[in-house]
């Protein structure tokens, strides 16, 4: 029986308030409208992105509300104008979008999309500006345009990802963010030779994965921890500058840096440890809303780059499909980062273990019922940070 056009009933896990434990109750979802998608989530994983606007430190908070927005689903209904996708389409809802019509969608340079970047305040949808969520008849707002932590969620059509339906949706759904973030920042921006020198400051989730884009291309030296690094720097163990320790270590300095932790302490290392000349530095972390850096205009003038990126430079809709081939492919490795697993009804742990910094990320599953399990594999790995304040 088709549930098509229909308000559905599902558990979602809901934040009532800042810092609180998310409840997990039965919600109503709306159908889709015009140029929205509705989709049955089957896995969704726990990011920082979450954790930050569920404390609701240095922002506007907005509750009650579903968080999450890495996840893997199915088309379950389309609405009005929906033509690139239809129901049974496995997809991966993101964070940011790709309307395909505005300067930088026609631009190959930019996946900077003007109706559906980032927005971290909107809590309702584009087209009518309400939410499509409701408990009691009262609403629930929206994240990012995703709120991954239902069971059924509705996405503007330009936020969707048309994947290969063999895919692994519980591998795959890390693509929507931090994979995707660090890999694209590597592969798409800093873009080393084979051979090259790569420093990556920061291994948390997206470090880790700029780590395995180095490893992808083949970067004879990268300067971190595991996940295909070969060296690993911590400032504790030295009593000078990390960029003129990693300048010692490699002739000079390296050829691309990426820097993933949003501290300008890191960004100035990250800027000044490449190599004049020809060093590209990729700047990924997102600093405090007031913060700034200096330094000295002449490593500009001795031929060093600095740049930045958001997801990677990846377009959602044009270019995560074949990142997902890159996994089917077994080019990419993407099941070394899957730390944690839980049921949705235990999602509050998902919160524990990245508070506690145990992993990377946890799975959670949309059943709601169902057992935990660790990585021990992955586990070896951490915790690693290459750069300490």
């Amino acid at each position: 029986m088709s549930i098509a056009g229909q308000v559905i009933r599902c558990k979602a896990a809901v934040a009532w308030e800042a810092g609180k434990p998310l409840f997990v109750k039965e919600i109503e979802v709306a159908p889709p409208q015009k140029n929205e998608v509705r989709v049955k989530i089957h896995f969704t994983s726990l990011c920082h992105t979450d954790v930050y606007f569920w404390e609701a430190k240095g922002q506007n908070p907005l509750f009650p509300r579903i968080l999450g927005h890495e996840a893997g689903g199915v088309v379950e209904s389309v609405g009005k104008g929906v033509i690139d996708v239809q129901p049974g389409d496995h997809v991966l809802p993101i964070f940011t979008g790709e309307c395909k019509e505005c300067p930088h969608c026609l631009s190959e340079a930019s996946n900077m999309c003007d109706l559906l970047r980032i927005n971290t305040e909107r809590g309702g949808m584009l087209h009518d500006g309400h939410t499509r969520f409701s408990k009691d008849g009262k609403p629930i707002y929206h994240f990012l345009g995703t709120s991954t932590f239902s069971k059924y969620t509705v996405v503007h059509v330009g936020q969707v990802a048309k994947i290969n339906p063999e895919a692994p949706l519980d591998k795959v759904c890390v693509l929507s963010c931090e994979m995707s973030t660090g890999f694209g920042a590597t592969v798409n921006v800093a873009k080393p030779k084979k051979g090259g020198f790569v420093a990556v400051f920061g291994l948390g989730a997206v470090g880790l994965a700029a780590a395995e884009g180095a490893r992808v291309c083949e970067a004879s030296r990268i300067i971190a921890k595991k996940f295909g690094c070969t060296e690993f720097v911590n400032l504790k163990d030295h009593n000078k500058p990390v960029q003129e320790l990693i300048a010692e270590m490699t002739g000079g300095g390296v050829d691309c840096s990426i820097e993933c932790t949003g501290s300008t302490q890191a960004m100035v290392s990250a800027f000044e440890c490449v190599h004049d000349g020809w060093g590209v530095a990729v700047l990924v972390g997102v600093p405090s809303r007031d913060d700034s850096f200096k330094t000295h205009p002449i490593h500009f003038l001795n031929e060093r780059t600095l740049r930045g990126t958001f997801f990677g430079n990846y377009k959602p809709r044009s270019d995560i499909p074949g990142v997902v081939e890159k996994y089917m492919k077994k080019e990419l490795e993407l099941d070394k980062f899957i730390t944690h697993s839980v049921p949705l009804l235990d999602i509050n742990k998902a919160f524990e273990y990245m508070l506690r910094g145990e992993g990377l990320r946890c799975m959670i599953r949309m059943d709601a019922s169902g057992t935990t399990w660790i990585n021990s594999t992955t586990l070896f790995y951490l915790p690693f940070t290459p750069y300490v304040e």
